[in-house]
C-alpha cells in the first residue's frame, strides 16, 4: 500500500449503533462539522424546530433512566439553560419531564427570558412551569442541596470562553455536591466549560463533571479524549433526525476504532503456507543488558500470528536471549550495514527496531539501513525517537521513500522528541490533530499512544481508542503492542488495520486479564483476541 491509498478500514452499515438505531457510531465530528451537518440537514428539509424537540426528547428520556436507576422517587429535577440552543434543548426535555411523566421539574435560565432568540426562544415559550434566575440560584447555593439530578444545558461544544460567574459559581460547587455523591449530573452535548474540539477545560476555566452526556448524530474530540472522556461520564449518541448523506465529502475522516472498521482486514490462516510465507518479523535485540524489551516484542509478533519471529543482536545479548526464549529465532549480527543481510536470510516482511535497542549511532544507522529494505514493513518505536531527535529530517526522509507501510508509536514523551512543535504543551491542537499532522509529515502511521491512543495516516485520516484500563500503563506493554503491530504487518495487513487490530487487542488483554497483569502476559492474551475478531478461534472450536 502506497503512503496515500486507502487504509482498509471501512464499516458495515450494521457494525455499530447510534441510540435506538442501527446507523454506525464510529465517526467523530468537529465543533465545525457538527455546525455543518446541522446546516445540511435543515437545507435538507429538517427544520430546527424539529431537531431541537427530538434532541429535548433524548435528553429527557437519559435524565428518566437516571432519575429511576437512582430511585430518585419524586425527588424535584433541576435544568440549567443557557442563553442559546444548549438551553432550548433543556427547555424541551423540561416539558416532556414535566408533562409527559409528572416530574416535579424547574428550569434556571441565564439571563432574562426575552433575550432568548429562534428555536431556544420558542421552545422557552412552551415551557410554562416554574422559571428560577441562574443569578440568584448562584447567590442563593444552599437551594442546589434539594435537586438530586441537575440537567446541564447551559453550554455547548463550541464555547470558546471561560466560565464567568454566576455560571462558575455554580459549577464549582454542583462539583463539590457531586464529589460528595450528593448530585447527580447530565449533560447535554457537554458539560458546561469544556471545549468540544481541544477536550478540556478552556484555560482558567472550570468545567462541570457529569455522570452522562447526551449528544447528538456523532460524538466530537470532547468525547473520546482525556481528560474530556472522563468529564462527559458515560455518553450517549442520540439520533435526531440529521440524514446520513450530510457525512459525504469530507476532506478526511476521524472515527473512533472499533472492530467492525478493520475486522474484515484481519488475515485468516491458509494450509499451503509454510511459516516465512505467512509472515517472518525480526526484531532488533537490546544489548546484553536490555534483553527484555526486544523480547517482549518478539512475543507480541509471534501471538499476532507472524509465522517466524527472529531476534536479531549481538553475540553477548543473543546468549541472553538464548536463555530466554525457544520458539523464537536468534540471528547474530554486529555492524549496522549487515542488519540487511539477516532481514535477507529470514525473508523477513517486517521489521522492528527501537525497544531498549540504544540511543547511539549504531541504532541510528541500522533504522536508515532498514529503511532502504525494498517492500519491508518496519515498526518503529521507543529509542529511535531519542536518536533521530536532532534531525527527524534524516528519518522521515528515509521513510518517504520506503514502498511499504511503516509505523511510528510513540508515547507523549518520545513523541516530543520527533515533533517538539506538536508537543501537548507546544501548540493549540487537540492530539488527533497532532497526530494527523505529524503522520502527514513523516509519511508514516502514527500510533500516538496514552489512555486515548490516536491512529492516524498520512492521507489524514485518524482512528481514536480510548477503552484501555489504567492498568495498562506498565513498563513493557508498549513493546509488546509495538510487536502485535509488526506481527500483523508482517502477514499482509495495512499500516492502520494493523495499528487499529493490535491497539484494540492490546486494550482488550489487559481488560481480560485483570489490574494484576504484566506485560508478559499481553502477547498471548491479545493473541487469542485477534484469533476471536478474525474467526480463527472459532474455526478452531468447531473443529476441535
Amino acid at each position: 500500500m502506497t503512503k496515500q491509498e486507502n487504509t482498509g478500514l471501512n464499516a458495515p452499515d450494521d457494525s455499530c449503533t447510534v441510540e435506538g438505531t442501527r446507523l454506525c457510531a464510529c465517526d467523530i465530528l468537529s465543533v465545525r462539522e457538527m455546525y455543518a451537518a446541522d446546516a445540511a440537514a435543515m437545507e435538507f428539509g429538517v427544520s430546527g424546530p424539529a431537531l431541537m424537540e427530538r434532541a429535548g426528547r433524548a435528553v429527557a428520556e437519559a435524565a428518566l433512566a437516571l432519575y429511576r436507576r437512582e430511585g430518585l422517587h419524586d425527588s424535584p429535577v433541576l435544568v440549567l439553560a443557557g442563553p442559546g440552543n444548549n438551553g432550548g434543548d433543556g427547555f424541551v426535555a423540561a416539558r416532556i419531564l414535566a408533562d409527559e411523566h409528572r416530574l416535579p421539574v424547574t428550569v434556571a435560565l441565564l439571563g432574562p427570558r426575552q433575550r432568548l432568540k429562534g428555536d431556544a426562544a420558542r421552545a422557552a415559550a412552551q415551557w410554562t412551569g416554574p422559571l428560577a434566575s441562574l443569578d440568584s440560584l448562584a447567590k442563593e447555593r444552599k437551594r442546589l442541596y434539594a435537586y438530586p439530578l441537575v440537567i446541564d444545558a447551559l453550554f455547548g461544544a463550541g464555547l470558546d470562553r471561560p466560565l464567568k460567574d454566576p455560571v462558575a459559581r455554580i459549577v464549582r460547587f454542583l462539583n463539590a455536591l457531586h464529589e460528595q455523591g450528593r448530585v447527580r449530573i447530565l449533560a447535554v452535548d457537554v458539560p458546561s466549560g469544556l471545549h468540544g474540539d481541544l477536550a478540556r477545560p478552556l484555560p482558567e476555566s472550570l468545567c462541570l463533571n457529569a455522570d452522562i452526556t447526551v449528544t447528538f448524530f456523532r460524538k466530537k474530540p470532547a468525547h473520546v479524549l482525556y481528560p474530556g472522556k472522563d468529564l462527559c461520564g458515560k455518553v450517549i449518541v442520540a439520533d435526531i433526525g440529521i440524514p446520513e448523506h450530510v457525512l459525504a465529502g469530507r476532506f478526511h475522516t476521524t472515527k473512533e476504532s472499533h472492530p467492525c472498521l478493520w475486522q474484515n482486514q484481519l488475515p485468516g490462516f491458509s494450509r499451503a503456507q509454510h511459516k516465512y510465507e505467512r509472515g517472518s518479523v525480526v526484531v532488533l535485540s537490546g544489548n546484553a543488558l536490555h534483553t527484555g524489551a526486544s523480547r517482549l516484542a518478539a512475543y507480541g509478533a509471534l501471538h499476532a500470528g507472524a509465522g517466524a519471529v527472529t531476534l536479531a543482536g549481538e553475540p553477548e545479548a543473543l546468549k541472553i536471549q538464548a536463555a530466554h526464549v525457544t520458539e523464537i529465532m536468534l540471528d547474530l549480527f554486529t555492524r549496522p550495514d549487515e542488519f540487511p543481510d539477516v532481514l535477507k536470510r529470514k525473508r523477513a516482511h517486517a521489521a522492528l527496531l527501537g525497544p531498549a535497542a540504544g540511543t547511539d549511532q549504531r541504532l541510528k544507522e541500522s533504522v536508515l539501513e532498514t529503511l532502504k529494505t525494498p517492500a519491508l514493513a518496519c515498526v518503529l518505536d521507543a529509542d529511535v525517537f531519542t536518536v533521530f531527535r536532532n534531525n527527524p529530517q534524516d528519518l522521515f526522509s528515509a521513510i518517504a521513500e520506503q514502498n511499504a507501510p511503516v509505523v511510528l508509536t510513540p508515547h507523549e514523551g518520545e513523541f516530543a522528541r520527533l515533533f517538539p512543535d506538536l508537543a501537548v504543551n507546544a501548540c493549540d491542537l487537540n492530539k488527533i490533530e497532532r497526530a494527523r499532522t505529524a503522520a502527514r509529515r513523516a509519511a508514516a502511521t502514527v500510533v500516538l499512544k496514552g489512555p486515548d491512543t490516536v491512529i492516524a495516516t498520512p492521507s489524514g485520516d485518524a482512528f481514536v481508542a480510548a477503552h484501555a484500563p489504567p492498568w495498562l500503563a506498565r513498563a513493557g506493554s508498549g513493546d509488546a503492542l509495538a510487536g502485535l503491530i509488526a506481527g500483523l504487518l508482517a502477514r499482509g495487513c495495512h499500516g492502520p488495520v494493523a495499528a487499529c487490530a493490535a491497539v484494540h487487542a492490546h486494550a482488550e488483554a489487559a481488560w481480560r486479564l485483570g489490574p494484576h497483569m504484566i506485560a508478559a502476559d499481553l502477547p498471548a492474551a491479545a493473541g487469542r483476541i485477534l484469533a476471536e475478531l478474525s474467526g480463527q478461534e472459532q474455526v478452531w472450536r468447531v473443529r476441535r
